[in-house]
């Protein structure tokens, strides 16, 4: 099982299950002499951290982040940064049924295939979106890490269902404005979006079904030339971290899929000078050109898919007797993924681009 992101000079490997004793994650590379601050970083799972309201999984677990190893007085010292994270509300009896009978939109029938049927089905196993908790503990540290050297990384949510909030202006959006949208309860630019979104949820969740959404990622502050050109671009890297997160199902930078419908004279950002600096008019790009950072701000769009753990009946298969039958999921599940999944999407884009500013 491959739970291992490999950069140029970091590593992060992930472990545990969503009803395991813990779940954790190792992170190696990170420089020495770093100072992160343990009171931020928990702020900022508990963005992440479930139970909060009616949105989310009633599951409720504290999500506060172990550090076994890699700080000596409080600043990293060269070692890897292990974090663990203690499970505390685990209810693996709801999922006695599934061991036999896979959720559709889930990867219980895909895991039963490649492990045999040893596959931990409980809250989802490895597979869970808990997963992403220490995936948010490492990023936590590694944001930290790019503010203090002028990079700042900011999502909101673009939209939910049919509810949707404005996007990023693209070529202009500044590193204030980020840190604003960071000090929201509920992270979208145009706050009467909120509601809207809030209602999206409650329906699907009064209907014992779920929503998925799209959230939109701005980072102000890397400078031109971080990257490679083809295999190991910005773009490449950034897509493939981004997908370890479980209910994403696209991606897409800048204008994205819209340019398929431009012209060249549509597409092509102009270029000017800014005092000194090369800049763009537009903002088409979102920041990437050939794979290397231009300096404008970086933009990209993930989508996330409906939480396929859902109450109402549906068509599945016994394992065990090969033939049909219906499953109706029992436990705990969040009706829509796309609001925890905010400072998830903020986590894994610092680990892809940390590990290109340390080197």
């Amino acid at each position: 099982m491959s739970s291992t992101y490999r950069g140029k000079n970091l590593t992060l490997t992930v472990f545990g299950q969503s009803h395991s004793s813990a779940i954790g994650a190792v992170l190696d590379g990170v420089p020495a002499g770093f100072h992160p601050d343990m009171d931020k970083l928990q702020s900022f799972m508990k963005r992440r951290a479930p139970g909060q309201n009616k949105m989310s999984t009633q599951r409720r677990e504290a999500d506060v982040p172990e550090i076994l190893s890699g700080l000596a007085g409080g600043a990293t010292c060269g070692a890897p940064l292990a974090f663990m994270i203690r499970n505390t509300d685990q209810r693996s009896n709801d999922y006695a049924e599934i061991c036999d009978a896979p959720r559709p939109g889930h990867a219980d029938f895909t895991a039963h295939v490649k492990y045999g049927g040893h596959n931990d089905v409980a809250g989802g196993g490895h597979f869970s979106g808990r997963l992403t908790a220490p995936i948010c503990a490492a990023g936590g540290v590694l944001l930290q890490y790019l503010r203090d050297h002028g990079v700042t990384v900011a999502a909101h949510i673009e939209n939910i269902g049919k509810a949707a909030d404005v996007r990023f202006d693209a070529a202009n959006v500044t590193g204030d404005e980020l840190d604003a949208l960071l000090r929201k309860d509920f992270p979208v630019i145009d706050d009467s979006a909120a509601d809207r979104m809030a209602e999206e949820i409650e329906k699907a969740r009064l209907a014992a079904d779920s929503v998925g959404g799209v959230i939109e990622c701005a980072v102000c502050g890397l400078p031109a030339g971080l990257g490679d050109p083809m295999f190991d671009g910005i773009e490449n890297r950034l897509a493939q971290a981004l997908f370890a997160i479980p209910a994403v199902k696209g991606v897409e930078f800048g204008a994205g899929f819209a340019v398929a419908d431009m012209l060249g004279s549509e597409n092509n950002d102009p270029f000017f000078m800014d005092g000194d600096t090369v800049r763009t008019k537009t903002n088409n790009h979102g920041g990437i050109l050939g794979g290397i950072t231009s300096g404008m701000p970086l933009i990209f769009r993930i989508a996330l898919k409906p939480t396929p753990s859902i109450g109402k009946e549906q068509d599945t298969v016994s394992l065990s007797n090969t033939e049909n039958t219906r499953l109706t999921v029992k436990g705990r599940h969040d009706p829509c993924v796309v609001v925890r999944a905010v400072p998830v999407v903020e986590a894994v884009a610092a680990l892809v681009l940390a590990d290109l500013m340390i080197g």
